[in-house]
């Protein structure tokens, strides 16, 4: 459970709503220029997650211990993580930076993920892993919402003002003037991470080695490609793959452009991003929890389904939502609180739903497999996530830059949300399922 509180704050701080706003907002050209230099970014690093996870699953699988794989790719997160310092307002290679510390840092966050959710079946038995997962997205969204605070109260400014949500100078002499505040979200996330990932590897067993195990890339990848063969076959897991690379596709990238959107279109500050930040991850903790317990009452397929539908609504009410209109028709006067208030319910609505979305389908997934394959199915699972999640980015790109707008930017991922859900018609959540 302390990897999610490890590692959810890059989620909360980079990705979404502190250092991907000021990359749009001050490192690009414009806003408009921002969303699309993103979109092309995220969709790059899914890319490169998609091809490489289930190869990396099925290799962990056949050599049995999951910490050097974690420990591995925690470089890459670290490292990553600390380039974001240097992309600095108006710096020669800047965007440059920027990019290329977002993409590697996701890399190395998103396939240590993999190797940690395959073991949580060697840690609990069944009944409790909708409980555990669900308990651990909770915890990681608390993670989320101690690191906004400490952020927004001692190092984000105001830009009118120079001075904390607190009112405080920012702390180590961090400059106003060059964003320093929003640039030191990425170290800060790197040291966070580093701190609590310790007593995964001080603390929680891991699989013993296998004693026909052995490191040879032919032989993970033969088995691999066998089994990607005999997927369609496997018609619940087959299924929920396809469902959840899309439904997870359009919900990851909500979250990767919630606050562009904010900043761009309701010309929100950094602050006021941060304090939506805070209540999107309040709600997102208690929606994965909340969500851990249906699990086990309802089912995860349930869940899941339900999960879909309130962030479809919720994102529909943000896209209808302007600083000038709300829902579309509705014009507000000139200073109206609304559109606030609208980003801001919906934004709760679509944490607490994605807190529970995401608990609950990593249980599902594990319905969907036998014990031995939980690294590689988890592998498969990062495929499934991100073999569109470029696909979702480009998209936001390629629509806001023919259109030159952000609002219409962000209607494919609904159409995503839609499909995903669908297709968990197809999917059966019980033990048996594989």
């Amino acid at each position: 459970m302390l990897f999610d509180w490890a590692a959810q704050p890059f989620a909360t701080l980079v990705t979404t709503f502190v250092f991907a706003p000021y990359f749009a907002a001050h490192v690009a050209a414009d806003p408009v220029q921002g969303q699309a230099i993103w979109g092309w970014a995220a969709g790059t690093a899914g890319i490169v997650i998609a091809l490489f996870s289930p190869l990396f699953g099925a290799m962990g699988d056949a050599i049995g211990p999951r910490k050097p794989w974690i420990a591995g790719f925690s470089v890459l997160a670290v490292a990553g993580s600390a380039m974001l310092w240097f992309a600095v307002p108006g710096g020669q290679f800047a965007i440059a930076i920027g990019v290329a510390g977002f993409i590697v840092a996701t890399i190395g966050f998103e396939i240590a993920a993999v190797f940690n959710n395959s073991m949580m079946p060697l840690l609990v038995p069944r009944s409790e892993l909708g409980a555990l997962s669900g308990a651990g997205w909770a915890l990681g969204y608390v993670g989320g919402i101690v690191c906004l605070l400490i952020v927004l109260g001692l190092v984000a400014v105001n830009p009118a003002t120079g001075r904390t949500l607190l009112g405080l100078e920012p702390i180590l002499g961090l400059d106003p003037q060059t964003y320093a505040g929003d640039r030191a979200t990425g170290p800060f996330t790197a040291i966070w991470y580093l701190l609590f990932v310790i007593p995964l590897f001080l603390i929680v067993p891991d699989h013993s080695s296998r004693p026909d195990g052995t490191f040879r890339l032919r032989h993970s990848l033969a088995a691999l490609t066998g089994r990607l063969r005999a997927l369609p076959g496997r018609r619940s897991y087959f299924a929920f793959l396809v469902a959840s690379m899309l439904y997870r596709d359009g919900l990851n990238a909500v979250f990767v452009f919630g606050g562009i959107y904010a900043a761009g279109v309701l010309k929100m500050t950094i602050i006021q991003i941060g304090l939506f930040g805070i209540l999107a991850t309040i709600t997102g903790a208690v929606g994965a929890f909340t969500g851990g317990r249906l699990d086990r009452r309802w089912g995860s397929r349930i869940v899941v389904a339900t999960s879909c539908a309130m962030v479809i609504a919720a994102t529909i009410a943000v896209v209808s939502t302007t600083s000038e209109s709300v829902l579309f028709f509705i014009v507000l006067p000139p200073g109206s609180g609304v559109p606030l208030i609208v980003f801001y319910l919906a934004g709760g609505i679509i944490g607490a739903a994605g807190g529970a979305l995401q608990a609950a389908s990593r249980t599902l997934l594990v319905d969907q497999v036998a014990p031995e394959e939980t690294a590689e199915a988890f592998g498969m699972y990062a495929l499934s996530g991100r073999a569109t999640s470029f696909v979702g980015p480009y998209l936001v790109g390629l629509v806001t830059t023919v259109t030159a707008s952000q609002r219409l930017g962000v209607l494919p991922l609904i159409v995503l949300l839609a499909l995903g859900a669908a297709g968990l018609a197809w999917v059966r959540s019980s033990p048996s399922a594989a």
